[in-house]
């Protein structure tokens, strides 16, 4: 099992505050992606910021390989590099006046037992090409990158240290209809090359339906519904489940 979160519970404000996540259990297996899911305040992106460490749980656990998984900067090194994160606005993520191999070094820096030996310039043109950059994208700033472009170089550098669980909070949803398919097809490309697991959070179940092998839906903190993708999709049991379904538009889902 690579990724085991049990019984989370994050409150916001106190003991009397607003309950963000309600005792929720996830599971994301090697290699796997699991789709988290739910309307904005549904504590799906809490769910994510507890598994990269930076958001606090008030309880339960998050677990890697049986190993817990506490705040960000107090992770062991390996832990800190098993786990990385795509966030949602590409272009906010950047610094928008570094060139993209100053981006990726500062990965490599930061980790320094997964900077590649010998000849950095070409592991790095190697790693652009794996999320589909040509090799002069390296030495252009963040800031006149698109914004499809900037998504594949924070894909980039959080691959540039090795993960083994990619998780991915809204990366699509900033991104034109066009891109945001393209995104898909690279993450789905890069889960079997990288070997890579996913936790994919997202509002979209259009967007699942194309990347998900398992899909949780979370309302108010809790998850309500979880399973397959196709038969989540097919055959909801929950009518919030139902919901989502019928505020989507084409899923290209048979009934």
């Amino acid at each position: 099992m690579s990724l085991e979160v049990s019984d989370l519970r994050v409150t916001f404000g106190g003991r009397r505050g607003v309950v963000a996540v309600d005792g929720v259990s996830l599971r994301v297996a090697p290699e796997e992606t699991l789709a988290v899911v739910g309307e904005s305040g549904s504590g799906k992106t809490t769910v994510a910021r507890c598994v990269v460490g930076l958001q606090r749980p008030d309880s339960g656990t998050v677990a890697f390989d049986g190993q817990p998984l506490g705040p960000a900067g107090r992770r062991a090194p390996e832990l800190q590099r098993a786990v990385q994160m795509v966030f949602q606005d590409p272009r906010s993520s950047l610094n928008p006046r570094m060139p993209v191999a100053g981006l990726i070094g500062e990965a490599w820096r930061t980790h320094p037992a997964a900077a590649p030996q010998g000849d950095r310039t070409e592991a790095l043109h190697r790693l652009l090409a794996d999320v589909g950059l040509d090799a002069d994208v390296a030495g252009r700033r963040a800031g006149d990158l698109s914004g499809g472009q900037c998504q594949r170089v924070s894909i980039a550098r959080a691959l540039a240290v090795g993960p083994r669980l990619l998780v991915c909070d809204e990366a699509v949803s900033a991104l034109d209809v066009s891109v945001q398919a393209q995104i898909l097809r690279l993450l789905v490309d890069l889960r079997s090359s990288h070997r890579l697991a996913l936790l994919f959070i997202s509002h979209d179940l259009g967007v699942v339906h194309q990347i998900a092998d398992r899909v949780a839906v979370m309302r108010r903190g809790v998850v309500v519904e979880e399973g397959p993708t196709g038969e989540v999709l097919k055959a909801p049991r929950h009518e919030y489940t139902q919901a989502l379904l019928d505020a989507a538009l084409d899923l290209g889902v048979e009934a």
